[in-house]
C-alpha cells in the first residue's frame, strides 16, 4: 500500500504492507504524536530505504513490547 506523507516540506511516497501502516498508526498514537511526525522523526535518523527504517521501527517495537511482556 502506497502512501503520500509531507517530510520536511516535501511530499514522499511511501509503500508499505497494511499490517505495517496498521502498527505505524498504533505506534504515532501510543506516543502521542502524528503520522507525519512519526515518519518525520525515522527519516531523520535512517541509514537507508525509508521503507526499511520503517519496518525496523514496527519490529524493535514489537520486540520491545515482548520482552516487557515476559518480564512480567
Amino acid at each position: 500500500m502506497k502512501r503520500s506523507i509531507t517530510i520536511a516540506g516535501h511530499r514522499t511516497s511511501i509503500s508499505l504492507e497494511p499490517a505495517f501502516w496498521a502498527e505505524i498508526r498504533r505506534i504515532a498514537k501510543a506516543d502521542g504524536t502524528s503520522l507525519a511526525r512519526l515518519v518525520a522523526s525515522v527519516d531523520g535518523a535512517r541509514h537507508g530505504g525509508l521503507s526499511s527504517a520503517l519496518r525496523l521501527l514496527v519490529l524493535e517495537r514489537l520486540k520491545s513490547e515482548a520482552a516487557r511482556t515476559e518480564r512480567g
